[in-house]
């Protein structure tokens, strides 16, 4: 891929993106044409290039420093700045691709469509394309320090911390199928915003996706899955908390008013957690730049 290139919508001859309606984008070379002129030859520029993406690349490599670590205060700060001020084209998108703007509803189950970036040991930069209606059912991340950003589209977003067992009176409410969790996060959220983070046991590491228009969304995750390493992706149902619904009597202690809980239960990995993998065609990112 060369430096420049850049996703338009293309015909029959697109690179289909696994979504049910058959829309179809893909990436493109610019190709400079010669004409045949007597007096000049116009040339097109190559589109500038796209140092928002490298610059994120380079800072992941000085943060993220390998599997038991969470990113300084500073570091997430750091990060944090490069995202939010990120946009669609610097990963070769645009607002105005056919597949986020659909001219039919998709039929069937709407499927969730994902490509790698850039992956190592330490991280991994990735992007995950939703459909309208399109869902990645609720998951979590272990051991991980994710940070996300909604480039494109408006999605619905749930996410859920474990509570510790010192605010449950009883200090029974762990079973062999439910555990408790405390929501973090229930809210629609729009591009453009800001990005978001969340730790291995803070800020929702449990959480959900559901799309309200075609979405488009950046995750800088820290290390990445590995379940030779212990970090398997695991799936849940949640159930809302009620006091009549709790555990053996169990009851909450909330910290401050407004907190609002869930049971969750593991399950095995939902129908809809499906997603379809595409390469990458976007802007590359140059490993050694900068050593």
């Amino acid at each position: 891929m060369r430096i420049g290139a850049r996703l338009m919508d293309q015909g029959m001859n697109g690179t289909s993106v696994g979504h049910v309606n058959h829309s179809k984008v893909g990436y493109i070379n610019g190709i400079v044409k010669k004409k045949r002129c007597t007096r000049r030859i116009r040339r097109h520029r190559a589109p500038p290039f796209r140092m928002a993406l490298q610059d994120l690349f380079l800072a992941c490599r000085d943060v993220f420093k390998g599997p038991g670590t969470v990113p300084t205060p500073e570091d997430v700060q750091r990060l944090c700045h490069i995202l939010d001020h990120m946009r669609p084209e610097d990963v070769g998108l645009s607002q105005d691709l056919q597949f986020f703007k659909p001219k039919s509803k998709t039929k069937g189950t709407p499927r969730v469509t994902s490509t790698t970036i850039y992956q190592c040991d330490n991280f991994e930069l990735c992007m995950f394309f939703l459909p309208s209606a399109g869902v990645i059912p609720l998951h979590d991340h272990p051991g991980m320090t994710v940070f996300s950003k909604l480039l494109l589209g408006s999605m619905h977003i749930k996410s859920y911390d474990w509570v510790e067992p010192q605010q449950v009176s009883n200090g029974s409410t762990m079973s062999s199928k439910l555990r408790l969790g405390q929501v973090k996060v229930d809210g629609v959220f729009t591009a453009p915003c800001n990005s978001s983070v969340l730790y291995p046991t803070t800020g929702g590491n449990i959480h959900a996706f559901t799309a309200i228009t075609p979405c488009a969304i950046l995750d800088v995750i820290g290390p990445p899955y590995s379940q030779e390493d212990g970090r398997d992706c695991l799936y849940y149902k949640d159930t809302p908390y009620t006091t009549n619904a709790a555990l053996n009597g169990d009851t909450i202690q909330p910290k401050e008013d407004g907190e609002r809980y869930g049971w969750l239960e593991e399950i095995d990995m939902p129908a809809n957690a499906q997603i379809d993998q595409i390469e990458y065609l976007g802007p590359q990112v140059i490993e050694n730049r900068g050593r």
